[in-house]
C-alpha cells in the first residue's frame, strides 16, 4: 500500500508501501473525533434471552482461543483453516502435539479457563448514538475531508466489537432482532476493555482500544515472524515462546511480500494517510494527493506499524472479513482488533521476520 503516514506523539519516520520515507518535520497531526466512543460506553451483561437461535460449537473455541491471543480473524462459528491454525498456533504454545484438532489434551487446555462462548448485553445509549458516517464512500479518494473515518452504522460498531460479522449478529439473535439503544443482544464473549486504564492517551487510543474490546495489557513480543505460505503472524517472547498467533494478508503479484529481516522503527496509532495515486498502481495518477483523518474505516485501520523495510508496515485494515482472503497492496494487513492487540505487545527495535 502506497501511502506516507503522519507521525503522532513522537515525530517517527514513517514509511508506507512504495513511498520514500522521511520526517514529517512541520506536520501537526490531526486528531480523531475521539467523542465518537466515550470510555463509558461498556456494556451491561443481561440473563440470555429465551428461545435464542443455538449457538454453533465451533464458535466456543474461536472465542476462547482469541482471548488467549490465537486469532481466527472474525468470530462467526464457521470451522476454516484459520481455525485449524489458530489451534495449531496455541497447541505450539503449550507444547501439545500440532495437530490442528480439538484432540482431548488441547480440549482440556483450553477448558482449563474457558469463557462461556457468548455474552447477552445491553446496548449502551451513547455507543448506539455514534456518531456514525453512513455515506462515507467506499472509493479511498472521496474520504478526503471527513473530520473521522468512523463506522458507517451502529451493526458496523457492534461487529467490530465484538469481533465478528454483522451477519453472525443475525444469526445469534435472529432476523427480527433490534438493534439500537437498549436492545439486548447475543454477542460473541469478547469482555470489557478497560478504557480508562492506565496508558497511552494520544489520539484517543484507550477510546479506541475500548471500541474494540481489547485490553492496554498485553505480553510483550521480542519478535513477529510473518509467513506468506500460511497467511500468519506470529510474536514471540524474549525466550523464543509463541504467545500470540494473527491471520494476515500479506500482499500480491504487483506488490510482494519483502523476504528478509527487518524491525520495527515506531507504533503511529489512530494514523492519518497521505493517499498519493501516483504511488498506487491500479490508481490514474491524474487524481489529486488528500489527506485522510483517523478511524476505523480509514485505509490502514487504527494502527500503523512501520517498518525498516522501506515502504513496508504492518496495519489494520476497513474489510476485517477480507483478511486472509484477498491481496494488500504490499503491507501486512490484521483486523483492526488483532492489530490494536499488536501494537500493545511491540515497541521499536522489535524483530520482524518475513519468511516464504
Amino acid at each position: 500500500m502506497k501511502i506516507r503516514l503522519i507521525a503522532v506523539a513522537a515525530l517517527l519516520p514513517l514509511a508506507a508501501c512504495g513511498q520514500s520515507s522521511h520526517r514529517q518535520e512541520d506536520a501537526q497531526p490531526s486528531q480523531p473525533a475521539t467523542s465518537a466512543l466515550s470510555p463509558a460506553m461498556s456494556f451491561e451483561d443481561v440473563p440470555d434471552q429465551p428461545n435464542a437461535p443455538a449457538i454453533p460449537a465451533q464458535l466456543t473455541w474461536e472465542v476462547n482461543l482469541d482471548r488467549l491471543g490465537f486469532s481466527s480473524g472474525v468470530l462467526d462459528g464457521k470451522a476454516t483453516r484459520f481455525d485449524e491454525m489458530a489451534l495449531r498456533g496455541f497447541q505450539a504454545a503449550r507444547g501439545l502435539p500440532q495437530t490442528g484438532r480439538l484432540d482431548a489434551a488441547s480440549q482440556a487446555a483450553i477448558e482449563a479457563g474457558a469463557i462461556p462462548a457468548f455474552r447477552s448485553v445491553r446496548i449502551p445509549e451513547g455507543f448506539a448514538k455514534g456518531p456514525f458516517v453512513p455515506d462515507l464512500p467506499n472509493e479511498t479518494a472521496k474520504q478526503a475531508g471527513r473530520p473521522f473515518l468512523g463506522y458507517r452504522n451502529l451493526m458496523e460498531a457492534l461487529a467490530e466489537r465484538f469481533h465478528t460479522t454483522p451477519e453472525t449478529i443475525v444469526a445469534l439473535n435472529g432476523p427480527q432482532a433490534r438493534i439500537g439503544a437498549g436492545a439486548v443482544l447475543r454477542v460473541p464473549n469478547v469482555p470489557e476493555a478497560d478504557a480508562n486504564a492506565p496508558g497511552l492517551e494520544e489520539r484517543g487510543w484507550n477510546v479506541t482500544l475500548g471500541a474494540l474490546g481489547v485490553a492496554a495489557n498485553q505480553p510483550e513480543a521480542e519478535k513477529l515472524v510473518v509467513s506468506k505460505s500460511e497467511g500468519l503472524l506470529r510474536a514471540y517472547d524474549g525466550a523464543g515462546k509463541l504467545i500470540a498467533q494473527f491471520p494476515v494478508t500479506t500482499g500480491s503479484e504487483h506488490d510482494p511480500l519483502p523476504i528478509g529481516s527487518w524491525k520495527v522503527l515506531g507504533v503511529s496509532r489512530n494514523p492519518d494517510f497521505h493517499y498519493n495515486p501516483k504511488l498506487f498502481w491500479d490508481v490514474a495518477d491524474s487524481k489529486p494527493d488528500q489527506l485522510l483523518k483517523p478511524g476505523p474505516n480509514g485505509p490502514v485501520g487504527v494502527v500503523w506499524i512501520d517498518l525498516s523495510k522501506e515502504h513496508y508496515g504492518i496495519h489494520g485494515t476497513n474489510e476485517p472479513a477480507s483478511i486472509g482472503r484477498t491481496e494488500s497492496h504490499g503491507c501486512v494487513r490484521l483486523t483492526n482488533w488483532d492489530a490494536a492487540r499488536l501494537a500493545q505487545m511491540v515497541k521499536s527495535g522489535v524483530a520482524v521476520e518475513f519468511e516464504r
